[in-house]
C-alpha cells in the first residue's frame, strides 16, 4: 500500500517502538508509586516531558500529558475559560478548526458562552484584522489552529498572539500539524496554551500534550487524582509518554532534513498532480506546510475517487480522520467560500517521513488513471440518459 494519509495518523517509527518496549512489559510501574518500580516510571516521564518541551520551544513544567490531541483542545477551551470565569464569557474561534475545537466550543455555547467564529480567506488562512474584529471586553480566550489538518495552509500565529497579549486576550493554538514540520518556539511567541498529539509525530497513538505557559490560571478537564501537578488526572500512560518523548526527540534533532524532504517530495506530487486536467488546490496563495496537498478536479466525485484509489493500493483521504464517515463536505473548503459539490470533490494527499518517491509515482499514476475513467464512465452515463 502506498500510504498517503499520514495527517491522519503517521506509522510508529521503530526507534519510536523500541524505548517504549520496555514499559509495556517488565518496567510497568505506577509513576505515582513511590517505590522503584514506580519512581524508574516517573523518571521516564519527566524525562519523556523534557523532550516535548524541548521540542515545542517550552519548558518542562509548561507541559501537560493528554489522553490525546483531542483532548488537550477540550482542556484548553474548557479548562481556560472556566479558570477565566463563564459569567458572561465570550470565545473566539475560527470556523476551519478540528472538530475538537469546534465541538467544545459548541457545547460551551451551550453552557451560556458566548462564540464567535471567523471565516477565513479564500486562500484558506484568517487575518489578524477578522479575528481582532470580534473581540470583545468580554473575551475571555481566542483559540486559532497553527496549520490547517485539510490545507495545509499555515495561519498568522506569531503576529496574531502578539496582538491579543496587547489587548490582555488569552490565546490557545492547535499545533497538532505544526509540530515537526513548523518551529513553535512557544516560549518566544505570545501563545497561552498549544495543543500538540504524538501520532501525528510517528509516535503512538493516545497521547498528546497541552503547554500551559507559567503563570496562566487553567482548570482541569479530569478530575481526580492529583497526576500532573494536579491538572490531569488519572494514571499516565507511561510507554505512550515515552514514545511521544521519543518522537518529539527525532523531529527536533532530525528536522531540517526531514523537513527538506518532505517539502520536496510535495512539490514533486504537485507537479504530477497538476498535469492532470481540471485539477484545483486547496490552500494556495500563502504560507504552507509541504505535505499536505488538498486537490479536486472537475466532473469527478471525491468520495468515488477515494475508493478507486484504495482499489490501487494509494491511500488519501477526504479530509480530517476524525470526520470519516460523515455526508457533509468539508466545512474548512465550504468556509473558504467553496461550494458543497466542489468541497465534496476535494482530496487530501499527505506525505510523511516513511514517504517515498515510488509512493508520490504510484499516488499520481493512480490518480491520473482514476480520474480519466470515472469522466469517462460519467461522459458514458450522460450519453445513455441522452
Amino acid at each position: 500500500m502506498h500510504y498517503l494519509d499520514h495527517a491522519a495518523t503517521t506509522p510508529l517509527e521503530p526507534r519510536v517502538l523500541e524505548v517504549m518496549a520496555p514499559y509495556l512489559n517488565g518496567a510497568y510501574g505506577n509513576p505515582s508509586s513511590i517505590h522503584r518500580l514506580g519512581q524508574e516510571a516517573k523518571r521516564a516521564v519527566e524525562a519523556a516531558r523534557r523532550q516535548v518541551a524541548e521540542l515545542a520551544g517550552a519548558r518542562a513544567q509548561e507541559v501537560i500529558f493528554t489522553g490525546s490531541g483531542t483532548e488537550a483542545d477540550n482542556m484548553a477551551l474548557f479548562g481556560l475559560v472556566e479558570a477565566a470565569g463563564l459569567k458572561d464569557a465570550h470565545l473566539v474561534i475560527s470556523s476551519i478548526e478540528h472538530h475538537a475545537v469546534l465541538h467544545a466550543a459548541d457545547r460551551l455555547e451551550r453552557l451560556g458562552v458566548s462564540v464567535s467564529r471567523v471565516d477565513p480567506e479564500p486562500d484558506g488562512r484568517v487575518t489578524v484584522d477578522a479575528v481582532l474584529a470580534q473581540v470583545r471586553p468580554t473575551t475571555r480566550l481566542v483559540s486559532v489552529m497553527w496549520v490547517n489538518n485539510e490545507t495545509g495552509a499555515v495561519q498568522p500565529i506569531a503576529a496574531l498572539g502578539q496582538a491579543l497579549r496587547e489587548r490582555k486576550v488569552l490565546f490557545h493554538t492547535d499545533a497538532v500539524q505544526a509540530a515537526g514540520h513548523l518551529s513553535l518556539d512557544f516560549g518566544g511567541l505570545a501563545i497561552d496554551a498549544m495543543s500538540l498529539s504524538a501520532h501525528k509525530l510517528s509516535g503512538p497513538k493516545g497521547v498528546g500534550a497541552l503547554v500551559v505557559r507559567s503563570g496562566v490560571p487553567i482548570d482541569p478537564l479530569l478530575v481526580g487524582g492529583a497526576q500532573e501537578r494536579s491538572r490531569r488526572a488519572g494514571t499516565e500512560n507511561v510507554a505512550g509518554i515515552v514514545g511521544f518523548g521519543e518522537a518529539a526527540e527525532l523531529w527536533r534533532t532530525e528536522q531540517a532534513e526531514r523537513q527538506a524532504r518532505l517539502e520536496a517530495l510535495g512539490e514533486r506530487l504537485w507537479q504530477g498532480l497538476s498535469a492532470i486536467p481540471g485539477v484545483s488546490r486547496h490552500g494556495l496563495g500563502g504560507p504552507s506546510v509541504g505535505h499536505i496537498v488538498n486537490v479536486r478536479f472537475a466532473e469527478v466525485d471525491g468520495e468515488a475517487l477515494l475508493l478507486n484509489l484504495d482499489l490501487a493500493d494509494v491511500a488519501a483521504s477526504s479530509g480530517s480522520a476524525c470526520s470519516s464517515g460523515s455526508l457533509d463536505p468539508s466545512h474548512v473548503l465550504m468556509a473558504m467560500g467553496l461550494s458543497r459539490e466542489e468541497a465534496a470533490g476535494a482530496v487530501r494527499f499527505s506525505l510523511g517521513i516513511a514517504s517515498t518517491d515510488a509512493d508520490v509515482e504510484a499516488a499520481v499514476a493512480a490518480t491520473r488513471e482514476v480520474v480519466d475513467r470515472l469522466r469517462r464512465l460519467t461522459e458514458r452515463t450522460g450519453e445513455a440518459r441522452r
